[in-house]
């Protein structure tokens, strides 16, 4: 966040003690606590967790964030924007209007024989208090409608996967830029003392395109990076002491190591071998809590039934109970990935068999996480958030089999808790499913209004980089006011 003046004259007293101070256990000691502005709790010459907790902008509606990103873009004229003029238009062309000066990811397939309208072949229903509209594929999903807020009207800038996956989680489609859970924990820190601020999990085929700069800190210091949670035995890697190694051992190795790095903070001052120290001793205390973590043995087979997980069976249904279990423990952002939503029409991308299986695949554990949120009181200050990089296209486009194109204009995404409004149905786009017409929320948009939730101002959480201040709305953003509480 912007430094005060009270924080530069301070920055400036420790500066001139690093200088002009003589090595010794005292010395080393001021060292630890002057690097984080507070005492420790315990006795030891170490310095103080930067990933603890930090005063808000204002009062918080949210503590933590689950955020369920579908990776390819899924298709909301299949999910959640029912469109009768677009059926009853089906194989027509689409007119010329629409498309003039519009740019498409694939442009040879999208064009080369027309583009012609696609009408959606699935049913769509109303369901709950609110009457919104979801298709027969997410009967689950239809089920929690009164405890979400749909957004029809989402728009990005970017239209390939890579990029626009970036500038969902980034604010840009550059790279080397904080992620947005670098960015909430930079700006919150976290509860959790035994585990990051920030893990990621992914499911599906394989991982999202782009990879780990999606939950990169870019340049904000290292420890606000996404930590990728994984199945099996080590759950994050390197964590494992080699058995050769006794306890006691690596307990001197450590401090012996801590001890190197507190003589090297007291000489330069430098924040990064703070967070060096933090991470060594984040890393010796999750060797217990993570496979804690992940041990789901504590978990009733009721609870495993709701989220149809298996106890030891990697998948997106078991994620999201870790998601839970995550948040539960203090964690500040978690970030589920699951692939493959990517709808062109080709070899696994077809909008019959493959977005059912996919989807199959996340509708009843999603809606499950909101309901078990909700029944452990939890919802109340944990946002969830729902959605892929961007939309698909009202026009169909001919491969193998007819699929759609990605698409920036317009697409659903919804969230649950942490001071959303329940049972809301935001935003409306044109008889095709084509453009936002009310209501648009560009992601610049989205993420303000995440930040405010937590309790930040989206324009003063900023880091000074390359001569000038950086935050992760650019220089846009407009609070959705109509989602809130």
């Amino acid at each position: 966040m912007t430094p005060s003046p009270a924080h530069n004259a301070h920055a400036l007293t420790r500066r001139h003690f690093f200088s002009q101070c003589t090595l010794g256990l005292g010395g080393v000691a001021l060292a630890s606590l002057l690097a984080d502005n507070r005492l420790l709790a315990d006795d030891s010459p170490k310095v103080a967790n930067p990933f603890a907790p930090k005063p808000t902008h204002f009062p918080a509606r949210a503590k933590s964030v689950i955020y369920l990103f579908m990776a390819g873009g899924p298709s909301q004229l299949e999910l959640f924007d029912y469109k009768p003029k677009l059926v009853s238009l089906n194989g027509q062309a689409i007119p010329d209007s629409f498309i003039d000066g519009k740019r498409f990811a694939f442009m040879d397939s999208s064009f080369k024989n027309r583009s012609t309208l696609l009408g959606t072949r699935r049913k769509f229903a109303q369901h709950g208090q609110s009457g919104a509209w979801v298709s027969e594929l997410f009967p689950h999903i239809a089920g929690i409608v009164d405890d979400i807020a749909l957004v029809k009207s989402c728009a990005t800038n970017l239209f390939n996967h890579a990029p626009a996956k970036l500038f969902m989680n980034t604010g840009t489609g550059l790279f080397g830029r904080p992620s947005m859970g670098a960015w909430v924990t930079y700006g919150i820190g976290s509860e959790s003392q035994d585990l990051p601020s920030f893990l990621v999990l992914q499911s599906g085929p394989r991982g999202p395109r782009g990879g780990p700069v999606n939950w990169s800190s870019g340049f904000l210091p290292t420890q606000f990076q996404g930590v990728p949670l994984r199945s099996g035995a080590e759950p994050i890697l390197n964590l494992t002491t080699p058995k050769e190694i006794s306890e006691p051992s690596q307990r001197r190795a450590l401090d012996a190591i801590r001890d190197l790095n507190l003589a090297r903070l007291v000489e330069t001052g430098d924040p990064e071998i703070a967070t060096r120290i933090a991470s060594y001793e984040m890393a010796y205390r999750m060797q217990s809590s993570a496979p804690e973590l992940t041990d789901l043995s504590g978990e009733t087979d009721a609870t495993l039934r709701l989220y149809g997980a298996k106890r030891e069976e990697h998948s997106f249904a078991r994620n999201c109970l870790l998601a839970r279990r995550l948040v539960e423990r203090g964690v500040r952002f978690v970030q589920l990935y699951h692939t493959d939503w990517d709808s062109h029409g080709g070899p696994s991308q077809t909008l019959e068999e493959d977005l059912e299986k996919v989807v199959r695949e996340v509708d009843q554990p999603c809606a499950a996480l909101v309901k078990d949120l909700k029944a452990r009181g939890l919802l109340e200050d944990t946002l969830v958030i729902w959605g892929g990089e961007f939309g698909r296209t009202p026009m169909g486009e001919a491969r193998e089999k007819t699929g759609r194109n990605h698409h920036i204009d317009a697409f659903t995404m919804w969230f649950a808790g942490g001071g959303m409004k329940p049972g809301l149905v935001l935003g409306e786009t044109d008889e095709l499913g084509f453009s936002s017409v009310q209501d648009r929320a560009h992601v610049h948009d989205l993420h303000a209004t995440m930040l405010h939730l937590l309790g930040l101002d989206h324009e003063k959480l900023t880091f000074r980089f390359q001569g000038r201040d950086f935050r992760l709305t650019d220089v846009a953003g407009e609070i959705i006011r109509k989602l809130i509480v």
